[in-house]
């Protein structure tokens, strides 16, 4: 038998609206507001997921 790497990549989504004067003051602010924890995303934030092969393929005696 042969060992594979496989990453599984998660999207969690959340669309929030604030307001403020421009688009990119509006990203920073939810940027900020993330990164303070006001925003949290969880298994109900499920948007995707993707798998994908990484590296090689190797033999389980190492080869």
């Amino acid at each position: 038998m042969k060992e594979y790497d496989i990453t599984i990549r998660e999207t969690l989504e959340m669309t929030v609206t604030v307001e403020a004067e421009s688009r990119e003051e509006a990203r920073r602010t939810v940027a900020d507001n993330w990164k303070n924890g006001e925003y949290i995303l969880d298994a109900e934030s499920f948007k995707d997921v993707e798998f994908y092969p990484r590296g090689r393929s190797r033999d389980r005696d190492g080869r």
